[in-house]
């Protein structure tokens, strides 16, 4: 009798596994079934996602969504999240897909779904008065300029571009600093500094030099969801190959990369 009870209880927990992931790996079924494709994108991080007067998410990457869903024939639900729950919002099915301005790396690759190609990414620049009519970065050999304590760039823009660190623990100080003339720069991440200068404030400022030290973003997907993950792949390949991510830096204000160019290049 107690073989056979612990038989049909491995059974049925065989059945449940195969269920679950039967379940599991059919998101993009169900997305089609419910007509609704919920994507969480972010609503602080203008120009890639923010709010617009009304209270609506815009953005870079809220017309990556839209195009999905438009390729999928069902309505675009958007849900804000920030880098803190972006992936337990996924991992809890709050939301089936992610474009969040997340990097990619291996330690994420170990819970989600990352999808490549890349559709995105982010490098290092150098936010500074159109005065100081920077062209390059040997321009700031021996220079001050402002940094993020602890940022991982920081160390190769002092040993290899032989620049004089300034650190603050914050951005709202480095801001600082560099409109009261301390620094003649801020180095920071490009996307954030975009979003930065598309503020009135920072009329005579710039972003002049081409960016360093490039990192990818992941469009994430939950762990298992095949289909869903290869309709993606082919999605993003297609969206480097018509040129749409071009297209969307111009909409948005975004100085060209050369990343998406050579991608362009790549898959066109």
């Amino acid at each position: 009798m107690l073989k056979r009870l612990l038989s049909l209880l491995a059974s049925g927990l065989m059945a449940a596994a195969v269920f679950a992931t039967s379940a599991h790996a059919d998101v993009l079924q169900t997305v089609k079934q419910k007509g609704v494709l919920t994507v969480g994108t972010k609503a602080d991080y203008r120009p890639f996602g923010y709010l617009d007067p009304s209270g609506k998410i815009v953005g870079f990457e809220a017309d990556l969504a839209a195009d999905v869903a438009k390729r999928l024939g069902v309505k675009l639900e958007l849900v804000p999240v920030v880098a803190s729950n972006r992936i337990q919002f996924l991992q809890q099915g709050k939301i089936d897909m992610m474009i969040a301005t997340m990097s990619d790396t291996p330690e994420r690759r170990k819970i989600v779904d990352i999808v490549e190609p890349s559709y995105y990414g982010s490098g290092t620049n150098v936010m500074a008065p159109k005065s100081a009519h920077l062209t390059s970065w040997d321009q700031l050999r021996g220079k001050k300029v402002c940094l993020i304590q602890g940022s991982f760039y920081n160390k190769e823009l002092q040993e290899k571009y032989g620049v004089e660190g300034v650190a603050f623990p914050g951005t709202a100080e480095a801001y600082a600093a560099l409109k009261n003339g301390n620094c003649v720069g801020f180095a920071y991440d490009d996307t954030a500094i975009i979003g930065e200068m598309q503020k009135p404030d920072w009329a005579d400022y710039e972003m002049p030099l081409d960016s360093i030290l490039f990192v990818p973003w992941g469009l994430a997907v939950n762990q298992g969801e095949k289909g869903f993950a290869d309709f993606m792949s082919k999605t993003i390949t297609d969206w480097h190959k018509t040129g749409m991510i071009q297209q969307l830096e111009k909409k948005w204000g975004i100085k060209p990369t050369k990343w998406a160019q050579e991608m362009h290049d790549k898959y066109k």
